[in-house]
């Protein structure tokens, strides 16, 4: 792990970076389910995924599988203490994610480019979320403005 994030000018344009792996457990789709109100029977209702889904077993939302992805790139420290603001992106869900998958995430950066404003610049990243299985289960082009050297923080 990184104990300073990178600045602008230290992301290299197809740079890639690994995080660990996390296992996602039941208690921490329920959990996730129950504060933010996902109120949908797929999510905490087992009979009802066994009767009248495809999926065999706890499914976690795919805002879950983000947020958790989001977590373990924080994890790495690519940008602790350099990233400024989230400023949105392109997420798409490609595959479930089940109670029992291990998740890691793969983060490329994709493009970067200069702001008006000489303390700060604009980081494309592109995460692939994968399970144990290899399997991609989570992409996202992500947009970060990051802070550049010598910009006092």
């Amino acid at each position: 792990m990184m104990t300073q994030g990178l600045t602008f000018e230290e992301h290299a344009v197809g740079a890639t970076y690994q995080t660990l792996a996390r296992t996602v457990s039941e208690a921490d789709i329920c959990a996730f389910v129950n504060l933010c109100g996902f109120t949908e029977p797929l999510f905490y209702d087992m009979e009802y995924v066994a009767r009248e889904s495809v999926f065999t077993g706890r499914l976690a939302p795919g805002a879950l599988t983000f947020a958790l992805a989001e977590g373990l790139i924080i994890q790495t420290g690519l940008i602790h203490g350099t990233g400024m603001a989230y400023l949105g992106g392109e997420i798409r869900i490609v595959g479930p994610v089940l109670a029992g998958d291990t998740l890691r995430v793969s983060v490329t950066v994709a493009d970067k480019r200069e702001t008006k404003k000489t303390d700060r610049g604009i980081v494309t990243y592109r995460h692939r979320v994968t399970n144990q299985r290899g399997e991609v289960v989570l992409e996202a082009d992500i947009k970060r403005m990051i802070r550049r050297s010598g910009a006092r923080g």
